[in-house]
């Protein structure tokens, strides 16, 4: 992948892998737009990289994601790239409170709904672009779930399984469907404080851009490397070792 010259539209950018991820494609020369529900949160990511375009979206409404798609295509014309990184993570106990179905949905409608819903929005003009890309961000729990983090983790899987599909759907359009794998990254995903184990933030994203400049279609890093590249009885290996507390 180039990664200057192009305008990119990134879901969740206002913190952590996605302001990251801006970061580094704004540094390469391209124009990135971040959208996130948090007006402030996107100020302040606007704060520390000036060039980022801003705009407040809820992903969790498709009227949201159907305006977000026309307004950043009409105001941005030679928009290019697409990058699904908006995601939520909760920690429950399915046995527990199963009356909040309300609240747990919200990572079905985030982490799934929303990222096929803009990708399927964004393909007619994709398609009309010399160069063009969508790129999701899944997880390592794609492979092998946590299982403190079930609806979150067969989330990750099933986007996982969207990407592989439309990559093999678009290919006749010259649409490239790129996938980034994240492991557990020092991010406030899930809640302050919850990955203070995971890998450094920068670390991550320098390895990713690098691979995808390479012109690698899957990336994972570290732990998250081993697990798309794993056999089964190694998946179901860690799978015991990542849950046996």
């Amino acid at each position: 992948m180039n990664l200057s010259n192009n305008t990119i539209l990134l879901t969740g950018g206002a913190s952590g892998i996605g302001l990251a991820l801006a970061a580094r494609f704004l540094q390469a020369g391209s124009q990135v737009i971040v959208c996130g529900r948090r007006a402030d949160k996107l100020a302040e990511a606007q704060q520390q990289y000036p060039a980022l375009i801003t705009h407040v979206c809820d992903l969790a409404n498709a009227a949201d994601r159907v305006e977000l798609i026309r307004w950043a295509t009409a105001t941005f014309p030679a928009l290019n790239v697409l990058v699904n990184n908006a995601g939520v993570q909760n920690r429950i106990q399915l046995a527990d409170d199963a009356e909040e179905w309300d609240v747990r949905r919200q990572e079905l409608v985030i982490n799934v709904e929303a990222p096929m819903h803009l990708a399927t929005l964004a393909i007619p003009h994709l398609r009309q672009q010399p160069q063009s890309y969508i790129i999701n961000v899944t997880s390592g729990l794609s492979f092998a779930p946590a299982a403190f983090a079930p609806i979150y983790s067969a989330t990750k899987a099933a986007l996982h399984s969207f990407t592989l599909s439309l990559r093999h759907q678009l290919a006749p359009t010259g649409i490239a469907v790129l996938e980034i794998v994240p492991p557990a990254v020092d991010t406030d995903l899930g809640g302050p404080g919850l990955h203070t184990f995971g890998v450094p933030v920068d670390d991550f994203a320098d390895s990713v851009m690098a691979r995808l400049a390479a012109g690698e279609q899957e990336v994972g890093y570290g732990t998250s490397e081993a697990a798309r590249l794993a056999s089964r009885a190694e998946l179901d290996e860690r799978f015991r070792q990542m849950n046996n507390h």
